[in-house]
């Protein structure tokens, strides 16, 4: 495909109400590798220190690993999977040595791209630390760390269930429904711009609070944007920091980012948890490692070893299975991570449209991926993306 410059197309992102054609391929490779343009950000610092080395060793025999797609008979070939998927860019770190990189498109390894709901990870692992720490007790109501929250879902919801999703919500994520709540969601937290004529809360908070209870808490997995937004409020009322300042501090300046990183952020310039943040591959890879190291990475302990053993360990599969994801078997949902309980132990930060992270421990192994595939539900590219990340795990384990 003609890169973006030789189709005449300007560089910055294109303005929705001006482009209706902005989330469509391969506009929307565009918008994701440029968000700063489009929308009011706050920085994620990355601070004064040295930038934590990522050794390169280099592999070529990972192109041609091949897999089966789920629900396929013919096999693919792993360079084949990065086409079909939209892979905007690929890093994968083997022992903490970068062994394959690719770009495409217009990322490049200095530039942010969105990464969508992999933010909910980031977030969930802060909160895990908090817990782990004692600061933050999962078994407490959201409201004894937020107030006002009477009338909404969340005056009878404990951390635990906000942080694992076992919510019930009069919410809906659904992006193939125009008429669904996550859009009012989005032009609340400046992530699109309002309707004329339709009124929508200013800022993320005041929609938090319009949330009303769509049944008994606890009583099953439902993925709901709203949660982690509940969540990083929690953690801004007991920090007492913005989240781009918590991220910065806890997990950017001391794992020795190599760029800023920024968010996206509502009229009142609060930062959008929900998958708000742009940053680059060679970081996210970094918190990969980070937490497939245990918390350690970058000569120091930045995350208590607790936190990243309760995430991997996972949560319920039976609650998880309410949700319906018939590509996930045997899956649960902890902390806003989701973990395979496959027998590798592995498990991963997730975004539409194919943003991730994927740790598998026994391999040794962390992927990072950004993409741009014109469908949002991750079940567009599972099919590819889940048998491709095993059979390249299975591989380096026999070729170390």
């Amino acid at each position: 495909m003609a890169p973006t410059v030789e189709l005449g197309w300007r560089m910055g992102a294109p303005d929705l109400a001006d482009d209706p054609e902005a989330w469509s391929w391969p506009r929307v490779r565009e918008r994701f590798c440029s968000m700063r343009s489009a929308v009011p950000t706050a920085n994620v610092w990355r601070g004064t220190g040295p930038v934590a080395a990522l050794p390169r060793a280099l592999r070529d025999d990972i192109d041609a690993v091949r897999f089966t797609p789920l629900g396929g008979s013919e096999t693919m070939r792993w360079d084949a999977s990065l086409a079909a998927n939209r892979t905007d860019g690929i890093l994968v770190l083997h022992r903490g040595r970068i062994v394959y990189e690719r770009y495409d498109g217009p990322l490049r390894a200095e530039l942010p791209h969105v990464c969508m709901s992999v933010m909910k990870s980031l977030v969930g692992t802060l909160a895990a630390a908090e817990v782990a720490e004692g600061r933050l007790d999962p078994a407490a109501p959201v409201s004894r760390y937020v107030p006002g929250l009477q009338g909404s879902a969340w005056a009878t919801a404990t951390l635990r269930q906000v942080m694992d999703m076992t919510t019930a919500l009069h919410y809906d994520e659904d992006y193939t429904r125009p008429d669904a709540e996550v859009w009012a969601y989005l032009r609340a937290a400046g992530q699109l711009r309002p309707e004329p004529g339709v009124p929508v809360p200013r800022g993320i908070h005041a929609f938090l609070r319009t949330v009303r209870a769509n049944g008994a808490h606890g009583e099953g997995f439902a993925y709901k944007t709203v949660n982690t937004e509940m969540l990083a409020w929690v953690l801004g009322e007991t920090t007492g920091l913005p989240l781009e300042q918590l991220v910065s501090e806890r997990l950017w300046a001391p794992m020795g980012a190599e760029q800023d990183a920024y968010f996206g952020v509502d009229a009142l310039r609060l930062a959008g948890a929900g998958g708000a943040l742009s940053a680059t591959l060679r970081d996210l890879a970094r918190f990969g490692e980070l937490m497939r190291c245990g918390g350690v990475f970058n000569g120091r302990r930045i995350l208590p070893r607790a936190a990243v053993d309760d995430i991997a360990r996972g949560a319920s599969p039976a609650d998880f299975r309410r949700a319906g994801y018939a590509l996930l078997p045997g899956w649960s949902y902890r902390a806003m991570w989701w973990v395979t309980h496959n027998a590798h132990g592995a498990y991963c930060a997730r975004g539409i449209h194919g943003q991730g992270i994927y740790i598998d421990p026994q391999a040794e192994m962390v992927i990072a991926r950004f993409a741009s595939h014109p469908g949002a539900g991750n079940a567009n590219l599972d099919p590819t993306t889940l048998p491709a990340y095993h059979a390249l795990a299975q591989h380096l384990l026999v070729n170390p």
